[in-house]
């Protein structure tokens, strides 16, 4: 068997975009804040039966979301998943910092 040569390819920091997906900025700020949620169940020990009561879904919910299912929600949803957590959700539009246009972005000042 002969070695193959093998490509690498720096990605742009959003597998989404790097895999061609439409509305990659939107799948990838959802990660962020699917992330951030999994942080805080963590970093509270708290079980996913014990997040769902909290944030008025079900365990199954929670699981299909932690794992990375989290396509159906909206992004004004997930805002409310974290507020429930008691998380302040700040929404800044600005001028964009480079000439390649407006992004999405997530910034937290702290994961728990």
């Amino acid at each position: 068997m002969e070695p193959t040569e093998t490509t690498v390819e720096r990605g742009c920091g959003n597998v989404f975009a790097d895999l061609g997906l439409p509305d990659a900025d939107a799948h990838f700020v959802k990660a962020e804040l699917v992330s951030r949620i999994d942080d805080i169940v963590r970093k509270r020990g708290i079980t996913q039966t014990e997040a769902a009561r909290l944030l008025g879904l079900s365990q199954p919910d929670v699981s299909r979301l932690l794992r990375g299912d989290f396509r159906e929600y909206p992004l004004e949803r997930l805002f409310r998943l974290l507020t429930a957590f008691g998380r302040d959700v700040d929404i800044i539009i600005r001028q964009p910092r480079s000439a390649t246009g407006g992004k999405l972005r997530i910034a937290a000042t702290e994961a728990g």
